[in-house]
């Protein structure tokens, strides 16, 4: 139907070209604007931690902002001189490591059983494990310190390893659930007409078309252990069950008196393995966020 004008007006006069690109161009230009913003936003700190990482306390005290204009690795130097660092390392290793991996073998679970199988109660007990997401850890330690005190798990490496697990199953199972139920239900059918139990449907099937929801998941929940100070600094208390993070925050502030680039140094060691995870996981990291949240 012909668009209709007031009688007496003149028709509104066609956009020129011109005009359209102009649009067009103000729009791209401020989606990249904020892009850059925001890149500059979450690049920035680690620019600061490595910067004056390489500068001697002098150079830091000068001026906290301008660049290393003599470079230094005697930081670096002082931290691996700790007796305890490998030790803080590894026990950083092991619980990153194992809680991912208890968090993600349950979540599997979970997730499948979620996506694909009718028991009574099912969505309402899925209703009420998402929301678990938005409680801060913190309000949960006081109870959790006093439970695994009766227990005699404290200074325990097992203990920040159980509620480290406990913290990230609703986020795992919530992606792992979404991104199942994304699976075309003719694959389900297929495999099951070929014989598949149910293990070998989650095994051979789901598993394998999961991994970037997985890949996606084990990132995130280690990124996020590996660098977790508060539930560490709380249950493990002796030095020798430090990790990494704790030891530098809290051992390496007391030793050296508020050295901040040697702090730097130190928040860069540990910066550095969460970096190359992510620089190795991060096109399965953005195909699992997208197809995860697709439904």
């Amino acid at each position: 139907m012909a668009e209709q004008t007031s009688p007496g007006l003149p028709p509104p006069a066609p956009q020129s070209r011109l005009a359209i690109l102009l649009n067009r161009w103000s729009q791209s230009a401020g989606k990249q604007a904020a892009m850059i913003f925001l890149m500059v936003l979450i690049l920035f700190p680690l620019f600061f931690i490595f910067n004056n990482a390489l500068k001697t306390r002098d150079q830091y005290n000068a001026n906290q902002l301008s660049l290393a204009s003599s470079p230094t690795l005697v930081n670096f130097g002082k931290i691996f001189q700790n007796p305890q660092l490998l030790t803080w390392f590894g026990n950083s290793l092991i619980l990153t490591a194992g809680s991912v991996g208890l968090c993600t073998l349950i979540s599997i679970l979970a997730a499948y059983a979620f996506a694909n199988m009718q028991f009574p109660g099912r969505d309402l007990l899925f209703n009420l494990i998402t929301p678990l997401m938005v409680i801060p850890p913190i309000v949960m330690l006081i109870p959790l310190f006093v439970l695994f005190q009766i227990f005699r798990l404290i200074n325990n490496l097992s203990s920040p390893i159980l509620v480290y697990t406990g913290l990230m199953l609703p986020f795992t199972i919530f992606l792992l659930r979404n991104f199942f139920i994304t699976i075309p239900r003719e694959i389900r059918e297929a495999a099951l007409l070929d014989g598949c139990s149910s293990i070998q449907l989650l095994t051979k099937v789901y598993l394998p078309l999961s991994r970037p929801a997985l890949v996606t998941s084990m990132v995130v929940n280690a990124v996020w252990v590996w660098n977790e100070l508060l539930i560490a600094l709380v249950f493990l208390q002796t030095e020798a069950q430090r990790t990494l993070i704790v030891g530098v925050a809290a051992s390496m502030q007391k030793r050296y008196n508020l050295d901040i680039p040697l702090l730097m140094a130190g928040l860069a060691i540990v910066t550095i393995p969460m970096i190359v995870l992510y620089v190795v996981g991060q096109n399965a990291l953005v195909r699992g966020l997208v197809a995860g949240f697709e439904k």
